[in-house]
């Protein structure tokens, strides 16, 4: 008499619940890996701060973008006082005429010009006589300059 074998599922069944639990820790494995190369890639790259000098000559400011990241000059805020004292009229840049600046200042203040000021452009404006203080020589002028909210650069320069 031939002996018949019974198949039996117990066997199995360990073996099939290892199997997944193997794929399943190699699926969360590779999410996890993903999500940290992903958010390596994501972080910002450090940027040099922004350089910017001054020049006083006369009634004429003259700003230039010595290094760092472009600017875009139409988020940018300036702010303009002599020996303390806040200009009345301060340049909305940018711009081509206003309140107590001579028009067409140059580089990037100008509204015609192209609003990125990247490193070697210089920009001037000019008060004109109906801004208050007027800028004598020796005078210390301050220009704040702000993106947004942000400061960009505190700058001080003597009138010459």
């Amino acid at each position: 008499m031939p002996r018949q074998f019974r198949r039996s599922t117990r066997g199995s069944s360990v073996l099939i619940g290892s199997v997944l639990l193997i794929g399943l820790v190699v699926v969360v494995a590779a999410a996890v890996g993903a999500a940290a190369f992903d958010a390596a890639d994501a972080s910002p790259t450090p940027t040099r701060p922004t350089a910017l000098s001054l020049g006083v000559s006369g009634d004429t400011l003259s700003l230039t973008h010595e290094g760092g990241a472009p600017l875009d000059v139409e988020s940018l805020a300036v702010r303009i006082s002599v020996d303390g004292e806040s200009l009345a009229h301060q340049p909305p840049v940018p711009f081509f005429s206003a309140s107590g600046f001579r028009p067409g200042p140059t580089g990037p203040f100008n509204a015609a010009a192209d609003p990125r000021w990247t490193v070697g452009e210089t920009a001037t404006l000019e008060l004109a006589g109906t801004n208050d203080p007027t800028i004598e020589p020796g005078a210390t002028v301050t220009v704040r300059v702000f993106d947004g909210d942000t400061p960009v650069a505190a700058l001080e320069a003597t009138a010459s």
